[in-house]
């Protein structure tokens, strides 16, 4: 089975998204979903100190400027394991940019989230401090073998995010 054929993006314009978990908040392996295969691997394993902030994952059927699906992160209160769907709700983006190309991530929650994070609308109910990590995270986590080619370039909300997803999409559908 391969995700892009037979799961949709989501209703994005109703600010909802489906969204593949690939590395569950916690792990320091970077896996990547193979879209030819249409299997998970391991790309390469991160140092300890870096692991993931939040479940990391992708929006099927979508092309991000990188080449790669559309990343997201997926705010929860719990890891959820490797090829878990999850529909989402989106707060916001984290504008990023990766050995000189944009790598959007778009920041979301699960969309029947029943914990303290039931409350979250937007990107900036995370807070300060979660956002203070996040940058650094994807700041950092490459300088060990790569210094200096990540940047985070700042934050948008919901429509950024919709805007970027919509963009995604087209990329897609015109591959």
């Amino acid at each position: 089975m391969n995700f892009h054929d037979v799961i949709e993006p989501g209703d994005f314009e109703a600010g909802i998204i489906n969204n593949v978990v690939e590395i569950p908040q916690g792990s320091i392996l970077k896996l990547e979903y193979n879209l030819k295969g249409g299997f998970f691997e391991v790309d390469r394993v991160e140092p300890s100190i870096f692991p993931k902030p939040a479940n990391y994952g992708f929006i099927p059927q979508t092309l991000d400027e990188d080449g790669d699906a559309l990343d997201t992160l997926l705010v929860c209160v719990e890891p959820i394991p490797v090829g878990t769907v999850v529909e989402s709700k989106i707060l916001g983006v984290l504008n990023f940019e990766d050995d000189g190309e944009m790598d959007y991530k778009i920041i979301c929650v699960a969309r029947d989230d029943r914990t303290e994070n039931k409350r979250l609308e937007s990107v900036d109910d995370l807070g300060e401090q979660w956002k203070k990590e996040v940058e650094f995270h994807f700041n950092h986590y490459k300088d060990l073998n790569k210094p200096g080619t990540t940047k985070v370039l700042g934050w948008g909300g919901v429509e950024d995010a919709k805007v970027i997803i919509k963009e995604s999409i087209d990329r897609w559908n015109n591959r």
